[in-house]
């Protein structure tokens, strides 16, 4: 974890170990990429942006105060409960808005998703 990183959760700590895991999670299933922070989101990359994940920064009616937005590019439309928003920005090319309140919520799914985008990524 850079110090970059770390810097980009001073405002919200209690989120940083929500990344941790998903980091972590993807790094165990042996995906190479690289973090690139910005003011307002940290962009995980392959070969080109799978997933960036950012925090609240204006409040949502339905949404909980404090979450980790994590955000995937796929080729088709993921129906899921979990996915709290899905944009279709160019044909064929969907994002996912996911919420995640505990490090918990980064499981087995959440990672198959992950991973699903990162291939996607990969052709592009």
């Amino acid at each position: 974890m850079t110090d970059d990183e770390l810097l980009f959760f001073d405002s919200m700590p209690q989120m940083l170990p929500i990344y941790e895991a998903f980091c972590q999670g993807l790094a165990d299933r042996g995906l190479a990429f690289t973090a690139k922070v910005s003011r307002t989101q940290i962009s995980l990359r392959n070969r080109y942006v799978f997933a960036a994940v950012s925090l609240p920064w204006r409040k949502v009616k339905s949404w909980p105060e404090e979450y980790l937005l994590v955000s995937l590019g796929l080729s088709y439309h993921k129906e899921s409960p979990r996915v709290a928003v899905a944009t279709e920005p160019y044909p064929n090319r969907w994002t996912h808005h996911i919420l995640l309140t505990t490090p918990k919520e980064v499981d087995a799914e959440l990672l198959d998703w992950t991973e699903e985008a990162y291939q996607y990524a990969l052709i592009k």
